[in-house]
Parts: C-alpha cells; sequence; structure tokens
C-alpha cells in the first residue's frame, strides 16, 4: 500500500455539476490517492447528490476553506471564476487543482500560476489528455527524440452533448465559452501542442455558426504557427458526433490516436503508427481513467512524492493561445500571440 493510499489528500470539491460528479465517482472509486469530505455547489439542487456520495454540503467554499482538515481544492466551475476561487483558495492556503482552461487570459493565467508558486502551493489542472496511455507514448517520443524533428500536429476533438443544454446554461455563454468548442474540448489539444511545439507565434482561426444556434459558433478551426517553427491545425466541433483524433508528425515517424468513446466514459484508443523503413502498424489499447490519473498526480504532489507534470509556463502558454484564438474568432485575422 502506497502512501497516499494510507494517507489521501482530503479536499472539498466546488461545482457539482456533469464534470463534478465524474470527479466525485471516480474518487471515490479510489485509486486518486484523494477523500473528499466537502461538496460545495451555489444551486441547493445539488445537496442530493452531495449527501449521496457523503459530502458535507454548502453553496459557498467559506465552509470548506476553514476547515483545517481540508488539504486540497478541486475546482469544476465556469471559466469566467477561476480566478477569483483560486486567490480566495491560496489564501486560505490550501492546494487547488482546476478544471480547464485556467483561465481566459494571459494575465489572468499568469496571475495564478504565480499565485500559487509564491505561496508553495501545487496548481492542478484538468488536462487529462496528457494521461492517456497513447498520449502519453506520444510525449515520451517526442521527448526522447524517437519522432525526429517534429513538423506539424493535426487534432480534432469534437462532440453534440451541448445541444440539448438550456439555453441558459453557462456553456452556451459566448463570453464565458467562446469561439465554438476551444473552451470544451479544443483547450486540451493546444494544451498537448504547446507541450510538443513549444509556445505559439501566431494564429488564424474560422468559427461559424453552420447548424445551430449556439452563440459561440459551433464549428471552429485554428491554424497555429510556433515560434520555433512548425504548425497545428485544431478543430473544435460543437454540432457532430463524437470524435477525438490527434495526430503528431515528425522526420523520422508519425503517431495518430483516435479515441473509441469520450473521456466521461472511457473505452479505449485506436493507434496508428508509421516509422521510416517500417510498415505502418494499428494497435488497439485497452480503456484507463486518465482523469483519475491526473489526480492522483496532483495528490501525488501535495504529498511531497514528485513533481506534478503539467508546469506554469504549460499552462501560460495554453492560455495564451488560447487568447489569440478568441481573438481571431471574432476578427478572422492573422493573430499574433
Amino acid at each position: 500500500m502506497t502512501i497516499r493510499e494510507e494517507k489521501p489528500v482530503i479536499a472539498a470539491l466546488v461545482g457539482l455539476g456533469w464534470w463534478g460528479r465524474k470527479m466525485a465517482a471516480l474518487v471515490s472509486a479510489g485509486g486518486a490517492g484523494m477523500h473528499f469530505t466537502h461538496g460545495v455547489d451555489p444551486n441547493p439542487d445539488a445537496s442530493a447528490f452531495a449527501a449521496e456520495m457523503g459530502l458535507q454540503y454548502s453553496q459557498d467554499m467559506a465552509d470548506a476553506l476553514a476547515d483545517p482538515s481540508v488539504e486540497a481544492v478541486v475546482l469544476a466551475t465556469p471559466h469566467s471564476l477561476h480566478r477569483e476561487q483560486i486567490a480566495r483558495v491560496v489564501a486560505a492556503g490550501k492546494h487547488v487543482f482546476c478544471e480547464k482552461p485556467l483561465d481566459l487570459t494571459k494575465a489572468g493565467a499568469e496571475a495564478s500560476v504565480a499565485l500559487c508558486k509564491e505561496a508553495g502551493l501545487v496548481l492542478g489542472m484538468g488536462h487529462e489528455r496528457r494521461f492517456e496511455t497513447p498520449i502519453a507514448r506520444i510525449l515520451d517520443a517526442a521527448s526522447s527524440g524517437k519522432l525526429g524533428r517534429l513538423l506539424q500536429i493535426e487534432a480534432n476533438f469534437s462532440h453534440d452533448k451541448f445541444l440539448g443544454l438550456d439555453p441558459s446554461n453557462w456553456r452556451l455563454k459566448a463570453d464565458q465559452a467562446p469561439a465554438g468548442g476551444m473552451t470544451a474540448t479544443g483547450i486540451h489539444l493546444t494544451d498537448l501542442a504547446v507541450k510538443l511545439m513549444g509556445p505559439a507565434k501566431d494564429v488564424r482561426v474560422v468559427c461559424e455558426n453552420l447548424a445551430s444556434s449556439i452563440p459561440q459558433g459551433d464549428t471552429m478551426s485554428a491554424h497555429i504557427r510556433f515560434s520555433g517553427g512548425g504548425t497545428a491545425y485544431i478543430s473544435a466541433t460543437l454540432a457532430t458526433p463524437f470524435i477525438s483524433r490527434f495526430a503528431v508528425f515528425g522526420t523520422e515517424g508519425w503517431i495518430e490516436v483516435r479515441d473509441k468513446a469520450h473521456v466521461e466514459a472511457p473505452d479505449g484508443w485506436v493507434v496508428t503508427e508509421g516509422w521510416k523503413n517500417k510498415p505502418i502498424t494499428v494497435q488497439e489499447l485497452p480503456p484507463a481513467e486518465p482523469v483519475r490519473d491526473n489526480l492522483r498526480a496532483f495528490a501525488t504532489a501535495v504529498r511531497g512524492e514528485g513533481s506534478y507534470p503539467i508546469t506554469g509556463e504549460d499552462l501560460i502558454n495554453n492560455i495564451a493561445l488560447l487568447e489569440a484564438i478568441v481573438r481571431a474568432a471574432n476578427t478572422g485575422l492573422l493573430e499574433q500571440i
């Protein structure tokens, strides 16, 4: 038994909506190195779920922040709230895990990263794609040089899950979730892109409303150039059945990963690889729980047993790119990062 299993990180979960409930169920099932004791949501209807999960319910996180047994706070809340909530958590001296995106502006991301760093607190981020088995393989192949010089990324993470949402839902507010599916799904792809290729240089975006009345548009594609050379094509659509594809191309080979199901209920991956002077191969990988694995990596860092793998620099680079994508979606121009 590991130290984390013997002494899980005691945490409060803020946000008991769709994704908060996913995380609560995973943590309850074990293996995340965490234990939720508080559940926070402004909607009183969430109290029933909190009771079902054995959580102390409140509509504001003040009670959780005042509880000395709470070591960390997990934020599954609207993007526009993250900066203020992170500041409150840090002021209370607790570690924080935040759902993506960290912020909607580079300045906001820089402020939150700096707050956590100066306080000596771990800042975790809901970029579970990094913890998917085949994506971790891509990151290793890139860092080891196996892929050679990286040239291009092609990626699409789209679904139509939001078409049935009530129009009042924050996920359908153009000011809170701008640029089509960018903040819902595309942000995961840009996170991987800047991790692999470094800071972005500029971006051009097409964002249209072709099949719905979603205010932020339902069909978005971005073409990104990186400061160190290379490009990425990112698509994040809100009006097509689920697809998740990530492919990276280098001088020595390429790897394409396709998810068989949404990470909400993972069902494994199909991985196609092509290497110089070798035949193309196709492999199916079994399901895993990257959301749980990300939380476990956060808990490990909180316990001082390892460094959290998503750095503050990564977070800032990604939000700088997001901010430029939002501008480009509105202007239709080539926007500098």
